[in-house]
């Protein structure tokens, strides 16, 4: 992600995804919510990277507020409402808008409730919904993986496999997310009864 990122620096309108998406370059609401959205994500993939870790949650409980506060904070004030913008000019019609929005809001709905439920002091409702939060935040990832294993078996027109990808780069993700959520509830289930 970091070399896909280091492409756009500093302002290279021609490269990467970019040159996909030249008719909307021109207009200024896209065109600065792509580049804050490549900039910031950074910020997000490390920042939710380190909020899984429980050895940093008792040895350094401030730290990991601290990181959490800076994910939230880029999730729902940065990242996620150039997600949004970004994903009602999607390429692939309205099947692939559909599919960013959606994946937008639910982003920004998860990563919302995550901080909702920590200042609640549920944290086991907050951890649920961080793991939601940040299997969309993955996203990122899975989505270029998808293409790559898809272009890379199948041949389909790019934009077919654009449309295919714009879902499954997140849907698998919250199903696997949902199946860990499940899992450590069964477990613990387990645990009381013993």
């Amino acid at each position: 992600m970091a070399s896909i990122t280091m492409a756009y620096i500093p302002y290279n309108t021609d490269v990467g995804f970019l040159r996909i998406k030249q008719q909307y370059i021109d207009i200024d609401q896209w065109r600065v919510a792509f580049f804050i959205h490549v900039y910031a994500s950074m910020w997000v993939l490390f920042a939710g990277f380190t909020q899984f870790s429980k050895r940093l949650l008792k040895s350094n409980p401030r730290l990991h507020r601290t990181l959490g506060y800076i994910y939230v904070a880029d999730v729902l004030l940065i990242t996620g409402p150039a997600g949004l913008i970004m994903g009602f000019f999607a390429n692939g019609g309205l099947f692939s808008r559909i599919a960013f929005v959606l994946l937008a809001v639910l982003w920004i709905y998860f990563t919302a409730m995550a901080l909702i439920k920590a200042k609640q002091k549920n944290f086991k409702s907050h951890r649920n919904y961080m793991i939601r939060s940040y299997a969309l935040t993955l996203s990122a990832l899975t989505l270029r993986a998808w293409k790559y294993a898809i272009t890379n078996t199948v041949t389909l027109p790019p934009m077919d496999v654009y449309r295919v990808v714009a879902w499954l780069g997140w849907v698998g993700n919250l199903i696997v997310a949902e199946w860990i959520i499940r899992r450590k509830k069964t477990s613990l289930s387990k645990r009381e009864v013993l």
